[in-house]
């Protein structure tokens, strides 16, 4: 029983998307560019005839540069979540607007320092030459000192479109489409075609601009004003252009959600296509954090979703103890109609949950059959997990019920978690029941005879709105515990294996079949 390859070449169907993320990418990164510029002229203005001012903003505007790019969009999330409850729905805490906040903040430091450098810089002769003429102070910033430095203010344009554009690919992350897209999906697939395709664009992208302001700052400072003019017009008017948001119709479509794994990438195409055979429009929100997608569905933002009882449990009813399955179903269902704007439509069938796995010949070499065994010869080895593991409540718990004292821990991308095992780089692994890889990698996947970690059943979720659409729960219902693990596992596997890969469509086709047998 297995997913049929397309046997067409690892290239086939790469390219596909290429055209709309990139202009999704465009769009956001001149965006920020437009907005830092906007605001950097008038704090520029300021900063320049008040130093306590200018240190003080370039020192904000540096610390912003010490944040990682991805906790920063991530951090604007939740920011938004909460104004959105007191502004309503005009404020959207997923996508644009926290990609263009944040992308907008990196672009800042570079133009205001530049900007705050030409200005400094201007030749005294010139000032005294415009006192001489009986120019204001706002006479000679404007018709004198910016002309000046215009040629090393654009080069600090030059600087934040270039950061802007390769920053702009982790905007994927909260909901934004842009080449990022292709880059995560292809390492979390291991499809390389996506991932050289996704950055060889973003970065041909980040040269024509870089190549485009370079001209139009080696025309400035030449005086061939006509060169200048050309490629500053080009730009600016594709910075135009971004400011106007791609305004398509999603009132009348359906936003399925999906985090960074391929099971979600295919559980997310196989709800497209029974809502797609039903009539419905529907879009793809892939790659989202695992905290942004819950918040998401609550929001509006995304209207469907698959999420796990033991990820709820754990990280938004806050609760650390470990019940019964069905009661723990029961109970999530109860949260989720009182405290949020999420509902449980059902479970799926199936359950992926986290759960440490070792290669057969460490089993064998230290008698491993349940996490009691390994927790024996925890400080001998070696862990690798994903990078959410290890600050989720279910880590503390399993380190408090066995004892577990590892000699060193490694985080990595979940598909990486799998070749560090055959390669001897991690001994035991926080795999995923779900996953085919297991099987066909022969691990032993070890018992938790205190259960310590909970049920991991997959939810299929609508945002509460949904449930008025009675055809599109109707579309959905043949869904709910239909899926068998043992078809997960094959078509994640057929997705995640190193030959033949399937695409997550073409997985998510042969579950349908299997699932309308």
């Amino acid at each position: 029983m297995t997913v049929a390859a397309s046997g067409a070449s690892p290239w086939a169907g790469v390219f596909d998307r290429v055209p709309e993320l990139l202009a999704s990418h465009v769009q956001i990164s001149f965006a920020a560019l437009a907005l830092g510029i906007a605001l950097s002229v008038p704090l520029t203005v300021v900063a320049h005839r008040n130093r306590w001012f200018a240190s003080t903003i370039l020192g904000l505007a540096s610390f912003v540069q010490t944040i990682p790019s991805l906790a920063l969009l991530a951090l604007f999330f939740p920011l938004l979540v909460g104004l959105s409850t007191i502004f309503g729905d005009w404020i959207r805490p997923l996508g644009f607007l926290p990609a263009l906040l944040a992308l907008t903040l990196y672009a800042l430091l570079p133009i205001l320092r530049n900007a705050l450098t030409g200005l400094a810089s201007v030749d005294p002769a010139a000032l005294q030459a415009a006192d001489g003429m009986g120019m204001t102070r706002l006479q000679k910033l404007w018709f004198v000192e910016f002309p000046l430095a215009l040629p090393t203010i654009v080069a600090g344009i030059r600087t934040a479109a270039v950061w802007t554009i390769g920053a702009a690919t982790l905007a994927t992350t909260i909901g934004q489409p842009s080449l990022g897209d292709l880059i995560f999906a292809g390492l979390q697939t291991q499809n390389w075609p996506l991932v050289l395709v996704g950055c060889g664009v973003s970065a041909a992208l980040a040269l024509s601009v870089d190549a485009a302001i370079g001209l139009a700052v080696w025309g400035l400072e030449n005086r061939w004003r006509w060169l200048a003019g050309t490629m500053l017009g080009l730009v600016g008017l594709v910075m135009v252009a971004a400011l106007v948001p791609l305004m398509k119709a999603e009132h009348d479509t359906v936003v399925i959600g999906a985090k960074g794994f391929s099971e979600q990438y295919i559980l997310s195409r196989l709800i497209g296509r029974r809502l797609e055979a039903a009539g419905y429009s529907v879009a793809y929100r892939d790659n989202l954090g695992s905290g942004v997608v819950f918040g998401a569905l609550s929001s509006g933002d995304v209207d469907i979703s698959v999420d796990y009882a033991g990820t709820l449990w754990t990280n938004e009813l806050k609760r650390s103890d470990t019940i019964p399955r069905a009661a723990m179903l029961a109970e999530i269902g109860r949260w989720t109609a009182r405290e949020s704007g999420a509902r449980v439509i059902g479970g799926l069938g199936f359950e992926n949950a986290y759960a440490f796995a070792v290669r057969g010949e460490t089993a064998t070499r230290y008698g491993l059959a349940s996490l009691a065994d390994l927790a024996r010869v925890s400080p001998q080895l070696t862990l690798g997990t994903d990078p959410e593991f290890l600050e989720r409540p279910e880590w503390r718990s399993v380190r408090s019920a066995y004892g577990m004292r590892f000699k060193g821990t490694r985080s990595l991308n979940p598909s990486f978690m799998y070749d560090a095992l055959a390669s001897n780089q991690a001994d035991v692994i926080t795999a995923y029941t779900s996953d085919g890889r297991v099987a066909a990698d022969g691990l032993v996947i070890l018992s938790d005879p205190e259960q310590a970690i909970p049920g991991y059943d997959a939810l299929l979720m609508v945002n509460e709105e949904m449930l008025a659409d009675a055809e599109l729960i109707a579309a959905l219902q043949p869904l709910i515990g239909a899926i068998a693990v043992e078809d997960m596992r094959t078509a994640n596997y057929s997705v995640d294996r190193t030959a033949d890969k399937a695409s997550p469509a073409a997985a998510a086709a042969w579950l349908d079949a299997r699932i309308a047998r």
